[in-house]
């Protein structure tokens, strides 16, 4: 039969009681015993719209050259025009591939990347954002034809080396904008803007066909400016209807009707900021413009004049939210990941690996780089986080009493010894200290016995007779 145990009594309450208490000291030993982690890495907020400020305290940081930025961020943008009208890809393709252009470029230094590379990328990514998909090859091969006049395919071998570069290229452009894709488009816009203006019943189809296409034009040089990434949609679509409106010498008692409406939720110190933007760039690079071209150059002076005039009767600022004393250039700390520039770049300058441009070196160590799209939980996890990662320090002050060692008594010093070496090895009441004189033999005729240095024979170093 199997061995019958006896059932154990119910434990009372004061060993009920003393076993809680055991488990609650256990539990807080466990959690005061349990490791600090490491850091839960660094956060990046990304932002849709950066102050012309910002814009130019991180240009600064990148050690720009304003008049070759110019000249690159124009042709920049032209290129990725030519190729996404090769492509037939949508104009909203454009906008959002020029804006990741712009943002890029102010991040990093025109000498670790060449202009055609990161456009032809901007591109590729946006093909993708956009649902416009397009090969990295399919992209090189259409800016190759349109540079070089040729007709190549884009399964060409000459084009295997610059794709993987590009695909490389598109996580750094990820990184750049934080896996932001919110996107404007101001085209759209425009378009229902111009048919409010222009009623089909009572205006001209021809003049509304004539401030469109100045309009539309427009809206493609606009994004060789910075405005795009400092404003909002409603504030381009107003500095366009504004601008068109100048430039054609009518049509402002229309415009006006559109500016009263507080629905668009705009500010007239940014519209007068991308007005001026666009007017600097008729004026300075009217050759490398769509409107620019059509127009004569005095027709620009003119009207920036008149802009310049109303900003300063308005009592607006150049730039919206300008601060004189904020402008300070040593506060800006680069965070961004810095990659090897491509030795089989299809750009005439390619960006080779070692060359002499400056790299910018990533703070962020070793700590992963996470990408969050809520400010608030942002900033609410940072400061959970940092209370277990704060440091505090006490200062206390002590007196410490330190013996003082007694210096060593120093002995005379001796004359110096000669530099020939002595035949001894040692003894005599001499130890092993050799003063230069040789030795004599006791029994050489001439020295009294017992006195070695009383001699008359020769003195030096040389040794004595031995028998």
């Amino acid at each position: 039969m199997a061995p019958q145990t006896k059932p154990s009594a119910p434990a009372g309450n004061g060993s009920a009681t003393t076993d809680g208490k055991r488990d609650a000291e256990k539990d807080q030993d466990k959690e005061e015993s349990l490791p600090i982690g490491p850091q839960s890495g660094l956060s990046f907020i990304p932002t849709q719209f950066i102050h012309e400020q910002r814009v130019r305290q991180m240009l600064l940081g990148v050690g720009y050259n304003e008049a070759q930025e110019d000249q690159l961020r124009i042709k920049g943008v032209q290129l990725i025009d030519n190729v996404r009208q090769s492509l037939q890809l949508p104009v909203k393709t454009f906008d959002t591939a020029a804006t990741y252009y712009h943002k890029f470029r102010i991040r990093y230094p025109s000498e670790e990347y060449n202009y055609e590379d990161v456009a032809l990328a901007s591109l590729f990514v946006a093909c993708k954002v956009e649902d416009t998909i397009k090969k990295s090859k399919d992209i090189l091969c259409a800016a190759h034809n349109l540079r070089h006049h040729d007709n190549k395919t884009p399964d060409d071998k000459h084009f295997e080396g610059p794709s993987k570069f590009t695909i490389g290229l598109e996580r750094h452009i990820l990184e750049t904008i934080g896996f932001d894709f919110r996107g404007q488009y101001p085209q759209k816009y425009l378009i229902k803007m111009v048919r409010t203006m222009f009623p089909r019943d009572s205006s001209d189809p021809t003049e509304a066909q004539k401030f469109l296409r100045v309009a539309y034009d427009m809206s493609i040089d606009l994004y060789k400016t910075f405005a795009p990434i400092k404003q909002s949609t409603s504030t381009l679509v107003m500095a366009i209807l504004e601008v068109t409106a100048l430039f054609l010498g009518n049509h402002m008692d229309k415009v006006e009707a559109i500016k009263s409406n507080k629905a668009w939720q705009t500010n007239r110190g940014c519209v007068l900021e991308t007005m001026l933007d666009l007017m600097d760039l008729y004026t300075q690079f009217p050759k490398s413009t769509k409107v620019g071209s059509q127009f004569d150059i005095n027709r620009a002076m003119d009207i920036k004049i008149e802009l310049n005039k109303l900003v300063a009767n308005d009592e607006y600022q150049r730039y919206f939210g300008w601060c004189d004393e904020c402008l300070n250039v040593n506060s800006l700390e680069h965070s961004y990941p810095v990659t090897p520039g491509s030795a089989t770049s299809l750009a005439t300058t390619s960006s080779v690996p070692g060359a002499s441009a400056k790299r910018t070196v990533a703070k962020s160590g070793e700590r992963t780089m996470r990408f969050v799209f809520n400010s608030e939980l942002a900033h609410k996890e940072r400061d959970l986080v940092s209370m277990y990662f704060k440091e505090e320090y006490e200062e206390y002050e002590m007196e410490v009493d330190e013996p003082i060692k007694e210096q060593a008594t120093t002995e005379p010093a001796r004359g110096p010894r000669s530099s020939q070496p002595s035949h001894r090895s040692g003894g005599g009441h001499h130890g092993n200290n050799d003063h230069g004189w040789g030795p004599y033999h006791r029994s050489r005729p001439g020295g009294h016995h017992g006195d070695r240095h009383s001699h008359k024979g020769r003195k030096g170093g040389g040794g004595g007779y031995y028998h």
